[in-house]
């Protein structure tokens, strides 16, 4: 499957989240995946910090012949190197190609407004973001962090694309990955990527525990990913939604838009979930 992964991903930027660069991993895992290239969007941070981690990350696993992109740094921006490599490839690989998006979705618009064609040229789009009722985590309120950075640009995105998946926040509460588990996997493991997993992430453990009292995370990207490419995991959620741009300030699919029938998919079994993400991460070889 020809993906492109339009992603913010903060991986190893203490205080940000993990969960982009470890779908990245999930999709160098995966045989059914051909990584054509990363676009970098902005949210979890800023669209430089993004892009420096987004190289870093490469560098590190020895993967910098991955083609990667600098996208649009803001709502209303157009143009970027990534809107050009997104039209070039959805062109190339005409309904031949999907996305997984992560962050906002800018970019996307920005291929939008270039090709007015271009939503209607991917085979499909694998999102996360958007939330169907208000999010809690131990009591805690979480604001949506991806759709509700440009609401114009996810209101284009699932309202004119032909065939959109969304792991939305509340959805993904299926996808915990426990500290406990996380260390009886990585820290004896003589793998490079284990070992490599075992210190990058030790900080968003941390972070979690002290901000939400979790003993663990919600891998949030990584459920977008394995929804594209590893379905069966998954059951099918037909809904229909109703976003506007007013809703989709604060990220809900709900508004006073028009009906919408998409696929919300939900994780069929937790355990055999985590079994396949980590089997994923373990065939990731480092290149050095």
């Amino acid at each position: 499957m020809n993906i492109i992964f339009d992603c913010d991903n903060t991986f190893g930027v203490k205080g940000c989240d993990v969960d982009d660069g470890l779908a990245l991993l999930y999709l160098l895992g995966s045989d059914k995946a051909n990584l054509l290239g990363i676009t970098n969007t902005y949210g979890n941070s800023d669209i430089e910090t993004v892009y420096t981690a987004t190289h870093k990350m490469l560098e590190d696993i020895g993967r910098t012949d991955i083609p990667h992109y600098k996208g649009c740094p803001r709502p209303g921006e157009k143009q970027s190197e990534a809107v050009d490599f997104l039209v070039d490839m959805v062109n190339q690989y005409a309904e031949n190609v999907s996305i997984i998006a992560t962050g906002s979705l800018t970019n996307l618009y920005g291929a939008c407004q270039k090709d007015e064609d271009f939503l209607n040229k991917i085979n499909s789009i694998s999102l996360m973001g958007g939330l169907t009722d208000h999010l809690y985590i131990n009591d805690t309120i979480l604001d949506e962090l991806n759709f509700s950075c440009d609401p114009a640009a996810a209101f284009q995105v699932l309202t004119k694309s032909r065939k959109v998946g969304i792991a939305t926040g509340n959805n993904c509460l299926g996808a915990f990955f426990s500290y406990k588990d996380h260390v009886n996997r990585f820290q004896v493991s003589p793998e490079p990527i284990a070992r490599y997993l075992y210190e990058k992430t030790a900080y968003w453990y941390e972070h979690n525990m002290t901000s939400y009292g979790l003993d663990g995370f919600y891998n949030w990207d990584v459920t977008a990913a394995a929804y594209l490419l590893d379905p069966e995991l998954f059951e099918s959620n037909k809904m229909a939604i109703t976003p506007d741009l007013e809703s989709l300030k604060s990220g809900f699919l709900n508004g006073r838009g028009k009906e919408i029938l998409i696929d919300l998919p939900n994780i069929r079994d937790q355990k055999q979930f985590q079994e396949k993400v980590y089997s994923n991460y373990m065939k990731v070889k480092i290149k050095v």
